[in-house]
């Protein structure tokens, strides 16, 4: 290379590394910040631009029982962000011609059945993936969350028949997990691999994820992982952790922000990978079918960045921001959530993972870098946030502590709660059985299947009870609404959750239970 040029090169070189619209020490103080104000022990944040790594750096703890530091190799759970990958699964066996987005479900796996003879029957690969399926908010995941549940995948499949709809068919977006888990079976059955040893093997291997795995049981080097961190009785700490044993394919990766960055250096440049991207993971014509919209999501104004439209591809969310296209997911885990965006105009990839179940720590980050590229100004996407949130939480707070005071109301009466009407062992179709028993004077909730479900239930009004889970960083307390038969005894019940926070995984709701004995 002649001098001039050299010194022409140089100097474009360090002029465009001079001027990142948003530096380390900045992303440093808005972390820190982010942090404090959403009470989260650890996060790692990765920022790549144009194929390159700018930024890639941990901040705090792994865990407050350890507190050794996190580093952009700690490995979290990224929970639903897993969900791409399965799109990109499905998406090499296109390219392979050994399936067809459009495939009927049934063609691949013949047991495969929901609620409606019509729908099960047209059901298709890109059904599974787009969440339009006409069952509601997060139906079925209470077979595999909370994380103690003995449901396996054929006990998914069998049950996704009793899930009964909310909407038509593809008629409206209702987020699903339960058959992202059905689409990493047909990965399965389609490759002759397991869902898990084709990921590994075909993506996370190739393109150089060598510390990530698909669940936490199959990281080769535990070493350097997180806790999952909640509060607990208004004190943040460590839980138990969440392994997921079932559904690797709806939110099983574990990986960290130098594993990652990889994956969205591949996602920005076509599917292409390699030192000088000389090679192809999967075609663009798959990777424009994962970036395409395929379920409209409602937006109700415009938002902080002047959203007009929202829908949901294969496996990313999608929508437009200050005139640019992003791509972006979530995933939230017990103690853990995450988030992956991308501007592909702007060359523009984030990624922040936590130890904390607590979003507005990724958000007020990931908007903030993005402020910072869209050119807006004069925003504190921490304080914006946090203010928003601790207002959700005091409304919330307000109004279960304002049920608890009528419980312990109903206590003072004295009336004695004849224990024995609502005593009993009873089933719910997909659910399985639960036990209501007496111990020592009070009702107690015991799910056969799910063990984490146990908790003393207090009498509130009438037949209703309030059941209070003994794991206290569930946060999903519920009512138990009893229905009795002509003798007076406790024949059905039905339940949902009391808190208008509780996650949307605890799908109570769906739930209908009749007695059994």
């Amino acid at each position: 290379m002649h001098r001039s040029a050299f010194c022409l090169f140089f100097c474009l070189a360090l002029f465009s590394g001079f001027t990142q619209p948003i530096s380390s020490s900045a992303i440093d103080s808005l972390v820190e910040r982010s942090m404090k104000a959403f009470d989260v022990p650890g996060i790692a944040v990765a920022i790549v631009k144009d194929g390159k790594v700018i930024h890639s750096k941990g901040y705090g703890v792994r865990s407050l029982n350890t507190m050794q530091p996190v580093d952009e190799n700690t490995l979290f759970g990224i929970a639903s962000n897993s969900k791409a990958f399965t799109a990109a699964a499905l998406g090499i066996l296109v390219d392979e011609g050994k399936i067809r987005w459009d495939d009927k479900v049934r063609k691949y796996i013949p047991e495969f059945h929901l609620y409606t003879p019509f729908v099960t029957e047209e059901f298709t690969i890109r059904d599974l993936l787009t969440h339009r399926s006409g069952m509601g908010l997060g139906a079925g995941d209470l077979m595999f969350f909370p994380d103690s549940s003995d449901f396996t995948l054929k006990d998914i499949l069998h049950n996704l028949q009793f899930l009964k709809p909310v909407s038509s068919f593809r008629s409206k977006y209702d987020y699903d997990n339960n058959l992202y888990i059905v689409a990493g079976e047909v990965v399965a059955r389609v490759s002759g691999q397991s869902w898990d040893d084709f990921v590994q093997q075909r993506i996370l291997d190739p393109i150089g994820m060598s510390h990530s795995a698909t669940s936490f049981d199959r990281l080769k080097d535990k070493s350097n992982v997180i806790d999952g961190h909640a509060p607990v009785n208004g004190k943040v700490q460590v839980i138990a952790r969440s392994t997921l044993k079932v559904g690797h394919s709806a939110g099983g990766i574990n990986s960290s922000i130098a594993d990652l960055s990889k994956w969205i250096i591949l996602q920005l440049a076509d599917g292409k990978y390699g030192d000088h991207q000389e090679k192809q993971l999967f075609s663009s014509a798959v990777h424009q079918e994962m970036w395409s919209p395929q379920t409209i999501i409602p937006v109700h104004g415009g938002g902080p960045y002047n959203t007009h439209f929202a829908s949901y591809g294969l496996g990313f969310g999608i929508s437009d921001v200050k005139g640019y296209k992003q791509i972006t997911h979530t995933g939230g885990l017990e103690g853990m959530v995450t988030q992956i965006t991308m501007i592909p105009e702007l060359g523009l990839g984030i990624v922040v993972l936590t130890n904390q179940q607590e979003g507005g720590a990724f958000a007020s980050i990931t908007n903030q870098i993005k402020d910072a590229y869209f050119g807006i100004t004069g925003t504190d996407r921490v304080k914006e946030y946090s203010a928003g949130r601790n207002k959700a939480v005091a409304d919330a707070k307000k109004l279960t502590d304002s049920i608890w005071r009528e419980i312990d109301d109903e206590s003072l009466k004295k009336v004695k709660t004849d224990n024995s009407v609502y005593a009993g062992t009873y089933t719910d179709v997909w659910f399985g059985d639960i036990y209501i028993s007496e111990k020592n004077g009070h009702l107690w909730f015991d799910s056969k299947r799910s063990p984490k479900l146990t908790g003393e239930m207090f009498p509130y009004k009438g037949n209703t009870f309030v059941v209070k889970w003994r794991d206290r960083s569930m946060d999903a307390d519920a009512y138990v609404m009893f229905c009795l038969d002509e003798n007076g005894k406790g024949k059905k019940i039905s339940m949902k959750p009391v808190s208008p926070l509780t996650d949307f995984s605890f799908d109570f709701q769906d739930l209908d239970f009749n007695r059994a004995h």
